[in-house]
C-alpha cells in the first residue's frame, strides 16, 4: 500500500500595506527650491502615493508589510476579497489622479510645489508616531 501525501502550500497573503509604500528621504526647503521642477512634480507625486495607501489603513497599521493574520484579523474568503477591492481601489485612484496631475502640475507654481511636498512630508513623518495616541 501506498500513501501519497499531498501538501498545500499556504497562500501568501498580501499586505495591507505594501512594503514598497515608504519615502526614503525626507527634504528642507532648501533641497528643495534648488530642484527642477520635473524633480519637484516626482516627489510631489510619490508622497500622494504613500498617503493615499496608508492614510485610509491607518486603523488597522500605518506601517508597510503587515498582513491581516499579523494584525488577528482572519484571512478568510470575505476578508480576503475585501482587502483585494482595497488595493485595486487604492490603485486605481491613484493611477486617475496621477494622469490628472500629469496634465496640469506642470502649471503649478514651484513655490506652492514645495509648500506642498513639505506639508506631505510632514504629515508622513507624523505617521511615525501614530502609536502614540493609542
Amino acid at each position: 500500500m501506498t500513501t501519497i501525501t499531498v501538501a498545500q502550500k499556504e497562500e501568501e497573503q498580501p499586505f495591507i500595506i505594501s512594503e514598497d509604500v515608504v519615502i526614503n528621504k525626507y527634504h528642507s526647503q532648501d533641497e528643495l527650491e534648488n530642484m527642477q521642477k520635473g524633480q519637484l512634480m516626482v516627489l510631489y507625486n510619490r508622497r500622494i502615493e504613500v498617503l493615499i495607501k496608508i492614510l485610509p489603513n491607518i486603523a488597522f497599521t500605518s506601517k508597510p508589510g503587515i498582513t491581516m493574520s499579523s494584525m488577528g484579523i482572519p484571512y478568510n474568503k470575505e476578508n480576503r476579497n475585501a482587502l483585494k477591492d482595497n488595493i485595486d481601489a487604492a490603485t486605481t485612484y491613484f493611477k486617475n489622479t496621477l494622469e490628472f496631475q500629469e496634465i496640469v502640475l506642470p502649471y503649478s507654481d514651484k513655490d506652492n510645489l514645495i509648500s506642498a511636498i513639505l506639508f506631505y512630508e510632514e504629515t508622513l513623518k507624523a505617521l511615525h508616531t501614530y502609536d502614540d495616541f493609542k
